[in-house]
């Protein structure tokens, strides 16, 4: 072959692999803004459960129109809130964000630390402390600073929950603001980190007092009672309360004075609020209208709180879902009037999901049940005290980890690696406890390799104990009453994904995906760099 056509073919190939039309080359199409819904403890199988009662707009619209992954697991354990909303936002995991529960135990400062504490910074918008929080516990950046970062800081990113936690984390560290709710006040309130007073808009919003307006309404069903058939009957005595009244609808809450806005935080008129707000937050920032991509990360809180109360098969859960599909429903309808269908990205997820009630499941003789990690942590203390003469080798219990308090047992010149060892074997004394191991040797466990890798995701070496235990499925640290989340089992760590809107395809797909992959498919959809620790992997039915 001449050199003369060598040249030619490739000159040909050349020419026809990048003659795209212009519009390819010289744009990068984006939203107007992303909106992030995060549901707290909103299992998987909810999408469907109650699908036969949900309106045609909330849910259903978005199963209709968007994309689904079905199959969305959390790729770690502990699956508690900060780290469900610091993996969805990081696309990391405990293990490099930093964020290995929602309170760890810190031998440096021989407590235990809360995940958004900051005492450098004072709250805006109240005199309670509640505002003294911030990022600054979240070793890596997020999917919104790289928004952030990709338009020299244009873009502007703001968090919406009840939870600081819920809001601070989405948000990032680069975010305009983060806000969550404050009890002594009734209303919206920040950190200094973010600003040094509340933007006027907000103001405005709060001295609405829409919580108290709310308040004046007490909490019956949607629907006749008796109608409620993918539930327990309404009163039980290992069921919780909406705070200040009973168990049992309709749940008075317009006479409770003391409190109530604790009381607030348990009623679907929350989930309304926050909608509320995402709306003014909406509004008063002109989110969406100003010629950069921007972003509301918004997550709900209250369903978190009456699912801990009142387990996943109580009417109080069922009915708080009926409400919270037709709140959705009207979010999606400002959205296309605000913004216009189509030109706008959502995704909804969870941060985890929950077990059932352990008494529930004994009625109807499934295995489960509470476990008394106080009680654990005092038989541990006292046996090592008998058989070492320790006292207090076991300094914390944490996120199913177990803290030794090294000079205790050093001072006391105990031999650290045999009263470990003990404590090893005293935990599988234990009915519920199926696994104990030291935590610097999770690869050498005998457990699946999925659990392994939950396991090795979630550990710290900087921040997590010494021994890890883990419970029979539906074991969980707890009591008789109420219910909780935080373990590797499928309850807890299959939760909804669905995408829709803006280049988002009708569709769904039931190949394995995870938490982690959120982040870096937003960010291939917006063509921008993926969050510094991520490890999560694009997600190509939808970043199409």
């Amino acid at each position: 072959m001449s050199r003369n056509l060598i040249v030619c073919i490739s000159f040909f190939v050349f020419s026809t692999v990048y003659s795209q039309p212009a519009s390819q080359l010289n744009s990068v199409s984006r939203p107007k803004i992303i909106v992030g819904i995060v549901v707290d403890q909103m299992r998987w199988d909810y999408l469907y459960r109650y699908f036969d009662r949900y309106t045609p707009d909330g849910f259903k619209r978005m199963l209709r129109e968007g994309f689904s992954c079905e199959n969305t697991m959390i790729p770690y354990t502990p699956t508690y809130t900060a780290p469900g909303h610091a993996c969805i936002y990081t696309g990391s995991v405990p293990a490099i964000n930093g964020i290995i529960g929602n309170l760890w135990y810190s031998r440096a400062l021989g407590r235990s630390v809360y995940c958004m504490e900051d005492n450098s910074v004072r709250t805006i918008g109240s005199n309670s402390n509640a505002g003294k929080m911030s990022p600054r516990n979240l070793w890596t950046n997020t999917i919104t600073d790289e928004l952030r970062l990709s338009s020299n800081f244009r873009s502007k990113v703001i968090g919406i929950a009840f939870k600081d936690r819920g809001s601070i984390l989405p948000a990032g560290h680069s975010a305009n603001a983060a806000y969550w709710f404050d009890n002594s006040t009734g209303g919206w309130i920040t950190s200094s980190y973010y600003m040094e007073d509340l933007p006027a808009w907000l103001k405005s919003f709060n001295d609405k007092k829409l919580p108290d307006q709310y308040l004046k309404k007490d909490w019956n069903t949607l629907f006749p009672i008796s109608t409620y058939k993918n539930s327990t009957k309404d009163s039980n005595a290992y069921e919780g309360n909406v705070a200040g009244e009973d168990n049992t609808f309709p749940h008075i809450i317009s006479t409770i004075t003391s409190n109530k806005y604790n009381t607030f935080w348990y009623t679907p008129s929350a989930n309304t609020y926050t909608f509320d707000m995402a709306r003014a937050t909406i509004e008063g920032e002109e989110l969406g209208t100003r010629g950069e991509t921007d972003f509301l990360a918004v997550s709900i809180s209250a369903t978190d709180y009456v699912g801990h109360g009142f387990g996943p098969n109580s009417i109080e859960v069922e009915d708080m879902y009926l409400r919270l599909d037709r709140d959705l429903a009207d979010f999606l309808k400002y959205l296309d009037q605000k913004i216009g269908k189509g030109q706008y990205l959502a995704f909804l997820s969870a941060d985890h999901g929950v077990a059932h009630v352990p008494e529930f499941l004994k009625e109807n003789k499934l295995p489960g049940g509470g476990s008394d990690i106080p009680d654990i942590m005092m038989h541990l203390n006292n046996s090592v005290d008998s058989a070492f003469g320790v006292k207090k080798a076991v300094i914390n219990i944490s996120n199913y980890q177990i803290y030794t308090d090294a000079k205790a047992i050093r001072d006391a010149k105990g031999d650290a690696g045999k009263i470990k060892d003990f404590i090893i074997q005293q935990l599988l004394t234990y009915n519920e406890i199926t696994t104990a191991f030291y935590v610097d040797k999770i690869t050498e466990v005998a457990v699946p390799e999925q659990v392994k890798n939950m396991l090795i995701n979630g550990h710290s070496q900087k921040l997590s104990g010494d021994i890890q235990f883990i419970f029979k499925p539906q074991w969980f640290e707890g009591g008789d009453m109420g219910t909780t989340h935080g373990l590797w089992n499928p309850y807890d760590s299959h939760i909804p994904l669905v995408w829709f809107g803006w280049n988002v395809k009708a569709g769904k797909t039931f190949r394995e995906t995870y938490m982690s992959d959120i982040a870096p498919t937003i960010a291939a959809m917006l063509h921008i760099q993926m969050p510094n620790g991520s490890i999560g992997k694009v997600i190509g039915e939808v970043a199409q």
